[in-house]
């Protein structure tokens, strides 16, 4: 139960993250954003590594794994995502990247690792995807009428380079005796290094357009701290313990979680999407029941 609790944690993570980063959108491209929450999480993770735990030997192959898995499932996925936001929105980017992305984790963890589920899990898997779904189509209804061929397949990437990252995680924590700190900083290693390529490629600007520069990085610092340098340990937490499909699936759980903190914070939320809320944490019940 330990990498289905650490799921939905890193889940919930992102919901909190999420509202904040949206806010931080106004003063960063999207570019820098990822640039300086993978920035500011290496520093972070740098420094537990280097101080608070013992170092740890790793062969090059195990090294170029990890940051192979970070290059594709951070930097390209999450441009990916970012680029198709741009083209189709986000309720139809999340729509096709959170539906996507468990199947593509299973089918390769099967095809990778051997790692197989029960119907059970699959049904549990399944009812989650639905929910959500459902729960974006009723949150963002408007914007529906959207529609490029080429933003459904930026999306159905993102969610390919989220599944890829996501099995060698997987494979590489499982088959060798590694933390999730250290993993978690290679990964980002992998990430950053693409991003950084990227930002000089298309000249993006470095750093916020903001009236109060002290006060965003303050608040970006906190952000990143929670959706990223949290979120990305306790992911490898869950990669560690749990089949690489039902770790995916649960992340997804966001959507839900993030309608329980607007909730929380006063927004009205309506009937029809409580229902699929439940409908969703019913899934997610399933899926840690059978932990």
């Amino acid at each position: 139960m330990t990498g289905e609790l650490a799921a939905i944690t890193t889940a919930l993570c992102w919901a909190i993250a999420a509202r904040l980063f949206r806010l931080l959108g106004r003063s960063f491209s999207p570019l820098a954003m990822n640039f300086w929450k993978g920035f500011i999480a290496i520093v972070v993770l740098s420094a537990i590594t280097h101080f608070l735990l013992p170092s740890v030997s790793l062969t090059w192959s195990v090294w170029g794994w990890l940051l192979l898995s970070g290059a594709i499932g951070i930097g390209l996925g999450d441009t990916f995502f970012f680029q198709a936001l741009n083209k189709i929105g986000d309720a139809q980017t999340m729509l096709v990247a959170e539906t996507l992305a468990p199947i593509f984790t299973a089918l390769l963890a099967m095809a990778w690792i051997g790692e197989w589920l029960s119907w059970q899990q699959w049904l549990g898997i399944a009812i989650v995807i639905l929910s959500v779904d459902m729960i974006v189509k009723l949150q963002k209804r408007a914007t529906l009428a959207l529609f490029s061929v080429s933003g459904y397949v930026l999306a159905a990437l993102a969610a390919l380079c989220q599944a890829v990252g996501a099995v060698i995680s997987r494979d590489m924590l499982v088959s060798v005796e590694l933390d999730a700190f250290h993993a978690s900083q290679i990964r980002l290693f992998g990430g950053i290094a693409i991003i950084t390529v990227l930002m000089l490629v298309f000249k993006q600007r470095w750093l916020p357009n903001t009236p109060n520069r002290l006060r965003t990085w303050m608040v970006f610092g906190l952000t990143a701290l929670v959706g990223t340098v949290l979120a990305i340990y306790l992911q490898m937490v869950a990669f560690s313990a749990t089949k690489a499909a039902v770790v995916q699936t649960l992340f997804a759980s966001s959507v839900v979680l993030s309608l329980g903190i607007a909730w929380a914070t006063g927004e009205r939320v309506g009937r029809p999407t409580f229902i699929w809320s439940l409908v969703a944490l019913t899934g997610v019940a399933i899926l840690v029941w059978l932990a």
